[in-house]
């Protein structure tokens, strides 16, 4: 009795939460392909060619927007010196601020997820030259390239940690 009661468990609660969770993580895959498709494909760009953009804006040889779309906490810990930041769900944002559909324009994020919807989105608005950088800011640091951030300037990133804050410590005056 006892089997057949944990069966009966088995397949009217835990079987169908296991079936929803599998097709929301297969609907999520197949929403972010689709989103993905709507970026013409060279419009792929790697961290180095994101590297030579922001050299040519350094010198102003360039005009180009590059936007990271990491959240503000993440932004500020380390971000692409002259980088605008746009949280990735404000993509609705950028006509109002860039209005010209020929500018060129860069998105990252951390790795390259949240920049898909991003840059798919800016497509979609109709902007032509919306690049992704594939690797975000992980492949940045991997590259050797520079951050800065507020308090410390230009920084060398040696290692990349998804742990963005300490737990809070009072911390007694010294």
């Amino acid at each position: 009795m006892k089997k057949v009661l944990m069966a009966f468990v088995c397949l009217t609660f835990i079987y169908p939460l296991c079936v929803v969770n599998a097709d929301l993580k297969g609907n999520e895959k197949a929403f972010f392909s689709e989103f993905k498709k709507v970026i013409p494909q060279e419009n792929f760009v790697t961290v180095d060619e994101l590297h030579k953009k922001w050299m040519d804006v350094q010198e102003g040889k360039s005009k180009a927007v590059i936007i990271d779309i990491r959240t503000k906490q993440e932004f500020d810990n380390g971000h692409i010196k002259g980088s605008s930041n746009v949280d990735s769900g404000h993509a609705y944002t950028v006509p109002k601020k860039l209005t010209d559909p020929e500018q060129e324009i860069l998105v990252f994020c951390r790795t390259q997820h949240r920049a898909t919807y991003f840059v798919s989105l800016l497509h979609k608005y109709g902007y032509k030259n919306a690049y992704l950088v594939e690797g975000g800011i992980v492949g940045w640091i991997e590259k050797g390239y520079p951050l800065v951030n507020e308090y410390l300037g230009e920084i060398k990133v040696t290692s990349y940690s998804k742990r963005l804050k300490e737990e809070y410590v009072y911390r007694e005056g010294r």
